[in-house]
């Protein structure tokens, strides 16, 4: 009877495993929207990008939720809007409070794992900011982004190891796969590389003249090409594993950047990283599940946010009753064709500033007082400001701020001495040139009572509300 008993479990787990896909989400540092080959660019060389985006699903229009890194890693793991979680800008900290995807898919039965770039919140041991804290099973995470010989807390225990950081990261992001791929459990990983980041000193692997590559273009960002072709080696070795263990089919493959690129002659529209214009905001993203899906194209602009509920969807994770407002939308029926239109979504930066993050510095320092048995250096970045729930003036939406209704995007600018609004229809004007505001008064009217209705309930959730309400 005992055997027969354990037979049932393992055919269960069995049947759990093999009806919920794995799920890799990748996403790099800085990779604008037409440095790849798929997106046109003269002579970046992306050919596993390429190829994933000739077999996948690839996303013409995909928005990271800021112009910066740490925000829009915060809206991956939440689905919400980066200043309701306590990350207005680059170096703040994700508030513990918040159910992350890795915290649900956990709970649902996924083995979970990050690797790379984590840039909201600590990496020190039992820190409830750190990718444990967030639901994270296993870990190998830099603070910041890092580069040759980086100094990195593996599950909270600090080491420096030798090579290429891109390189490290996809090492720790296999590691995983072949030591769980034969489990009982389905798989969630994350790996976010830090690459192509500046300061751009890593090179592509196993190519003559790599430290060259790209000097004949003449370009004073040949180092940030590098990566983006040291970065797409990287995908190739992932595909290449994903094969091997027999898990293409059934595993669901993400990638796409975390803001627009630093080049912004290639960027996928005005300006570059940094700023709410489409160069800021738009990312290459591709996703590759041929359990589901074959090769298309979706033009329905999507964004970071949308990934928290669309991989709930896929889990069969029901959306809880007391669920604090998302920001995202379950992307299945748009990829299924069932719909082509999304409800209007928002953006906003440059109302707090950000703050610098040192990763080598830092996790060196945490490293020398691991190995003396001292106590942490900097206890004050085990919680930050997660704890501090300040009180907003909804007048004071202070910043550069945007509402996306397809096609049409509107900007609302507060400075110190005058807000001011601009208009562009994105798909007569995809470089947001001709300013329409005068033309499309009602319009503008419309959309701006809806942003800052939107801008409202954000600063509403920054402020602690969502929290009080959960736990009534």
């Amino acid at each position: 009877m005992k055997k027969l008993f354990t037979l049932s479990i393992c055919l269960i787990l069995e049947a759990f495993s093999t009806s919920r896909p794995n799920i890799i989400l990748v996403m790099s540092d800085d990779h604008g929207y037409g440095d790849c080959g798929f997106t046109g660019h003269p002579f970046v060389q992306t050919p596993h990008l390429d190829d994933m985006a000739k077999s996948g699903v690839v996303f013409n229009r995909f928005y990271a939720s800021a112009p910066v890194c740490s925000p829009t890693r915060a809206s991956v793991l939440t689905g919400r809007h980066p200043f309701r979680v306590n990350v207005p800008n680059h170096g703040h900290y994700l508030r513990p409070h918040e159910t992350t995807i890795a915290e649900k898919l956990k709970e649902a039965g996924y083995l979970t794992g990050h690797f790379g770039k984590w840039h909201i919140g600590s990496v020190q041991p039992d820190s409830p900011t750190s990718p444990g804290g967030a639901g994270f099973d296993e870990w190998l995470s830099g603070l910041n982004f890092f580069d040759n010989n980086p100094f990195l807390s593996r599950n909270g225990n600090f080491e420096q190891i030798e090579g290429s950081g891109t390189v490290i990261t996809m090492d720790a992001t296999l590691a995983f796969l072949e030591k769980y791929h034969q489990g009982p459990k389905p798989l969630f990983i994350v790996t976010w590389f830090p690459s192509p980041h500046a300061p751009h000193r890593e090179v592509p692997q196993g190519m003559p003249n790599a430290s060259t590559l790209y000097n004949k273009q003449r370009t004073g960002m040949k180092g940030y090409f590098r990566e983006i072709t040291l970065l797409d080696q990287q995908m190739g070795r992932l595909r290449k594993k994903l094969q091997e263990c027999n898990l293409t089919d059934n595993t669901l493959l993400f990638y796409c950047s975390d803001n627009g690129g630093l080049d912004p002659k290639t960027s996928g529209g005005r300006e570059r990283k940094g700023s709410i214009y489409e160069g800021g905001l738009r990312v290459p993203a591709i996703l590759e599940w041929p359990n589901r899906f074959s090769a298309k194209e979706v033009n329905t602009p999507c964004i970071t946010s949308d990934l928290y509920p669309t991989l709930l969807s896929i889990a069969g994770i029901e959306k809880e009753k007391d669920q604090p407002p998302l920001d995202g939308i379950n992307l299945m029926p748009i990829l299924y064709g069932k719909k082509n239109k999304r409800p209007p979504f928002g953006f906003w930066y440059g109302f707090r500033n950000g703050q610098s993050t040192w990763n080598d510095r830092i996790i060196k320092d945490l490293l020398d007082a691991q190995k003396s048995g001292n106590p942490t250096p900097y206890p004050e970045r085990i919680l930050k400001n997660v704890n501090e729930f300040e009180t907003f003036d909804p007048d004071n939406l202070l910043g550069h701020a945007a509402w996306n209704g397809w096609p049409w995007k509107l900007h609302r600018i507060q400075t110190k001495e005058e807000t001011y609004y601009e208009l562009y229809n994105l798909e007569k004007d995809p470089m947001e040139s001709q300013n329409l505001v005068v033309t499309q008064r009602k319009r503008v009217q419309s959309m701006t009572n809806a942003l800052e209705s939107w801008q409202k309930s954000v600063l509403q959730s920054w402020s602690g509300k969502d929290y009080e309400k959960s736990e009534k």
